[in-house]
């Protein structure tokens, strides 16, 4: 009984039920000018009390194109129309023909109700059903990532633009209301008084006072804002469809084209809609029910070493995920530079610290909605791992990391032929002894000599009275060599001749492998010039000290029928007095 004394309160709905309006509809080359006089509908029960078959009779010979009545509308002779609710639906029908076009209205009153309706989920999902006296009001999900957005199909309508969480704070939006109410499917905006509306919507006249915020703009719009609301299936989509005499909207006013929102997917908890904008793009919307708190993701991290030197392994424990989500993404930050991403939150992680120190680790969870949670570990690692090699010695200093410091930028000589410097990630981030996020890419084509170069400012030289050697990260192929150079360019063209060269051979390929070159006992110059010539620059008081200003760095030196490519990293040297 208390089903059927509420439904005999509900009021005659707007069901959009019937196939889409045509947005222009060409006069058929048939029939000469109609006038209602000439027009006929005829109405025959159709497969059950809620079905009608309402066709075109007329004597006349033209296109029909009909208004159901019940906010649907289909073209063609004959169509079929759907009335659930007990009410008189006044059906219109114009008749298009060549030489112009006439219209007759025609009322079918129905006293049944079809209760199978009221129990559709949809409509159950989006006004809360038959016993929420008060309707379901939904509220913008501002705290989810594309909760607004905008894209070039209904299908795809936040591919362009996808709104952050809480983009649009204090735009007059997200304290907006949108109830939808079964009792005559009645919808009631409630805006607080203020709006956000799309640029090409704040000439509306029931707008005043637009203010620009961002590319769009508030307006004033105040009191409590009504219409009705109904459901409709078309070409196998689902649809919201709300009528008004003013502007009413899930909360952000895009101009929805005949006021339809396909519903992407709706749940108790959830309702996504796009609608087709008075712009023609597509426009998003993501909404949840007034007072609705997600439920969330909690869980615990922890670590314990294992029986390696600086290894410990990485869990995540106590996980609790609720039943309606999913675990999408699970990644790990170990703080010395090496990350994991994987979607299985039960598998542990193993990471190996080379130095000594105290390391921040995180782990963020990211759930199917797309909401991330992050928990927070500190590791402090006592020693410097078996294998670790210090690589900045006693009075030695970064020249160029290609990242944090540039005492010294890089370049490249072409030596008459192509080659090219350039700073970009790390090829290989994950291991000993390179993790840093970018490094240099030296190439070269068909050019003996061509060389990457630090050259140092105007003033400055190299002293290698207390450190004699150089350093720097190689990532290349096995078998091939890096020569590195020391040269005075006062000499400017002949600059060669005050060279110290050292050659090392790269012994694994795609690993980074630090290369370091002393200088202590290396020859310089060349006898035969009859210049400058020295056994060992390290000893001699004409080159350890206020002479070297340029460091050189060859790849496959003397090679000039090919392409060749090598990373670099770290360039690092003796201490230069004064250089900051």
């Amino acid at each position: 009984m208390k089903k059927i004394k509420y439904i005999l309160i509900l009021a005659v709905s707007v069901l959009m039920l019937g196939a889409c309006k045509p947005t222009e509809l060409a006069s058929p080359n048939v029939g000469a000018a109609p006038s209602a006089s000439d027009l006929q509908i005829t109405v025959t029960p159709g497969i059950d009390a809620f079905h009608f078959i309402v066709e075109n009779t007329s004597p006349v010979t033209g296109m029909a194109s009909w208004d159901l009545g019940n906010g649907s509308t289909a073209t063609g002779n004959k169509t079929t129309v759907y009335y659930p609710v007990p009410a008189a639906y006044v059906v219109t029908m114009s008749l298009y023909t060549k030489g112009g076009h006439a219209s007759i209205t025609k009322t079918i009153t129905t006293t049944e109700t079809d209760w199978a309706y009221f129990s559709d989920p949809n409509i159950t999902m989006l006004s809360g059903g038959i016993d929420a006296i008060n309707g379901k009001t939904w509220v913008m999900d501002s705290l989810a990532s594309g909760h607004m957005g905008v894209g070039p199909s209904l299908d795809n309508s936040f591919s362009w633009w996808s709104a952050s969480p809480l983009a649009k704070s204090f735009k007059g939006l997200y304290d907006d209301e949108f109830n939808l109410k079964l009792t005559g499917f009645a919808v009631t905006y409630d805006n607080k008084g203020v709006s956000y509306v799309k640029d090409y919507r704040r000439t509306d006249p029931a707008y005043s006072n637009p203010r620009q915020n961002d590319s769009d703009y508030m307006v004033d719009y105040p009191g409590l804002h009504t219409g009705t609301w109904s459901f409709m299936t078309k070409d196998g989509k689902n649809y919201l469809k709300i009528s008004s005499a003013t502007p009413v909207y899930p909360c952000f006013d895009t101009g929805a084209k005949d006021g339809e929102y396909l519903i992407l997917n709706i749940s108790e908890n959830h309702l996504e809609l796009a609608c087709t904008g008075s712009d023609g793009n597509a426009w998003h919307y993501l909404l949840i029910p007034k007072g609705y708190v997600l439920p969330t993701i909690t869980f615990d991290a922890a670590f314990a070493p294992t029986a390696n030197p600086n290894e410990y392994q990485f869990s995540i424990t106590n996980l609790v995920v609720p039943s309606t989500m999913s675990v999408s993404k699970v990644v790990w930050n170990f703080g010395n530079g090496t990350t994991v991403e994987t979607t299985n939150p039960n598998q542990a992680q193993v990471n190996t610290y080379m130095r000594k120190g105290t390391y921040k680790v995180s782990v963020e969870i990211t759930s199917s909605e797309g909401k991330t949670y992050a928990k927070d570990l500190t590791v402090v690692v006592a020693n410097n791992h078996p294998d670790f090699v210090e690589y900045l010695l006693d009075a030695m200093v970064m020249y160029n990391d290609f990242g944090e410091t540039e005492l010294v930028p890089a370049a490249v000589d072409l030596s008459g032929g192509v080659a090219a410097v350039q700073v970009v990630p790390n090829p290989d981030p994950s291991m000993y002894p390179n993790r840093s996020k970018n490094c240099l890419l030296f190439t070269k084509t068909n050019n003996d000599y061509a060389n990457a170069y630090i050259k140092l400012p105007d003033g400055y030289r190299f002293d290698i009275t207390k450190q004699t050697k150089f350093k720097v990260l190689v990532y290349g192929v096995a078998g091939e060599v890096v020569l590195m150079k020391l040269e005075n360019t006062d000499r400017a063209g002949n600059a060669w001749q005050t060279g110290c060269e050292l050659k090392q051979t790269i012994v694994a390929t795609n690993k980074w492998q630090i290369m370091e070159f002393d200088y202590k006992g290396a020859a310089a110059g060349f006898d035969w010039t009859g210049d400058i010539f020295t056994s060992d620059i390290s000893t001699d008081s004409r080159f350890n000290k206020g002479f070297y200003n340029v460091l050189r760095i060859m790849y496959q030196p003397g090679n000039h029928d090919a392409s060749f490519s090598v990373y670099l990293d770290d360039i690092a040297g003796p201490h230069v007095a004064g250089l900051k």
